[in-house]
């Protein structure tokens, strides 16, 4: 079992910044790919970010790869979402997702191959 846990979310103004944290703990040697997804209201979940355990590979969807910045940080079983000019269709509750399986980088926006999920936290952006 792993377990992850996403802290960081808040309130914050359009054109603002965030850093969510999602901490791992468990398994953690097994884990492979992390990834962010986010539920709006009325929305179904919508892929974020991915980012690959050995190399860092990452993968983002189109409409936010040149706001929002993925990393990991091994050493604490950590990854991270760096949020920046943020909108408020960026609203949403963000979820932290990791698979000890996934390997193949076309399939890290697939919410189905990930076996493990956090709470979520919530990221609310004004007007």
């Amino acid at each position: 079992q792993v377990q992850l846990v996403e802290s960081g979310g808040g309130l914050v103004q359009a054109g603002g910044s965030l850093r969510l944290s999602c901490a791992a703990s468990g398994r953690t040697f097994s884990i492979y790919a992390m990834g962010w997804f986010r539920q709006a209201p009325g929305k179904e979940h919508e892929f974020v970010a991915a980012i690959s355990r050995i190399a860092g590979r990452t993968r983002y969807a189109d409409s936010m790869k040149d706001r929002f910045t993925i990393s990991r940080d091994n050493a604490k079983n950590t990854v991270y979402l760096q949020m920046n000019s943020l909108k408020p269709e960026d609203t949403a509750v963000y979820y932290c997702a990791a698979d000890r399986k996934l390997n193949n980088e076309d399939n890290f926006k697939i919410r189905d191959e990930y076996d493990y999920w956090g709470q979520g936290t919530q990221v609310t952006v004004s007007s």
